[in-house]
């Protein structure tokens, strides 16, 4: 009798295990984003962790002529870095601790991503290639176990070169890596691109899975719903937090929920994010507030 009651009890525990895992994982599937501007080493990661955010993306990462991989700073008492080179990680354990802490602890993170632009991408994947003997392939494969990375995001505003992206691409998704684009305009090159990467790919598989679309300063005009139906997938609207480098641009944690919420009624999007986290602690705003708005609309 008392084998069989533990056994219920056993079975009942790992029925409530497999449900809570389950009832997580449905919560934590819209996207809530961040755009880390500000040198990780120096940025608010507590409040980063606990805010409602579940994905952050570094900003500043860029490919060098030799495919070595720099970390750039952009905050006042910081250097770049080099952060891979000849294929090793060389960024040193402050930083790739700091990184990897995004997603241990108590944190709703479980995604990192590095942004960077298209900077020696068409000629690297021309010469030498994107084999995996290359400096660039060795690279991104070091950088993604020292930093436990998720994704590249495609930063691309100016080259636009369909051909070298999605074989820039197609070689990170073989290191293991998802890619993303940050797109403002020229939806006809973000389409080609989606469409070549993700050829004979499907849900929840594909290689190119996000599309953070910025609706300010130049993108200020962009429709979501209109880039949803011209690139054939859902995208994340991004909006510029309260700054003072362009106030103009900026959006207060209102007016955010404001539009978020009426961009997700007329076309249901993929969730929201901001760009981004040097002008909230520079201006003294709120994280928790900036995030609530998230987790409230895209739970």
């Amino acid at each position: 009798m008392l084998f069989h009651v533990l056994l219920r009890a056993l079975l009942f525990e790992l029925f409530f295990q497999h449900a809570s895992a389950a009832s997580n994982a449905s919560a934590s599937s819209s996207i809530r984003a961040i755009y880390l501007f500000k040198d990780v080493l120096k940025s608010n990661t507590t409040s980063l962790k606990t805010s409602g955010f579940n994905s952050v993306i570094i900003f500043g990462v860029g490919i060098l002529e030799n495919g070595d991989i720099m970390y750039y700073s952009n905050t006042p008492g910081s250097n770049d870095t080099l952060i891979a080179s000849d294929g090793g990680y060389v960024g040193g354990t402050a930083l790739s601790d700091k990184v990897r802490s995004f997603k241990t602890g108590d944190t709703g993170i479980n995604r990192i991503e590095i942004s960077m632009n298209s900077q020696h991408v068409r000629e690297l994947t021309s010469s030498p290639g994107t084999g995996a003997e290359t400096r660039l392939y060795r690279n991104f494969k070091a950088l993604k176990t020292a930093w436990s990375l998720d994704a590249v995001n495609n930063d691309d505003e100016s080259l636009y070169d369909v051909t070298s992206t999605v074989a820039f691409a197609k070689m990170l998704g073989t290191i293991g890596y998802k890619y993303t684009g940050a797109p403002y305009t020229n939806s006809d090159f973000w389409k080609n691109v989606t469409t070549q990467s993700n050829n004979g790919l499907h849900e929840p598989n594909l290689l190119l899975d996000r599309m953070y679309l910025q609706c300010y300063d130049g993108g200020s005009g962009n429709d979501p719903g209109s880039w949803q139906t011209a690139l054939g997938m859902k995208v994340v609207p991004l909006v510029w937090v309260t700054n003072d480098s362009k106030p103009s641009q900026g959006t207060t944690a209102t007016q955010a929920r404001s539009k978020f919420t009426s961009w997700n009624s007329k076309s249901a999007v993929a969730g929201g994010g901001y760009w981004n986290d040097y002008d909230i602690e520079k201006m003294g705003l709120s994280y928790t507030e900036y995030g609530e708005v998230l987790t409230s609309i895209f739970p």
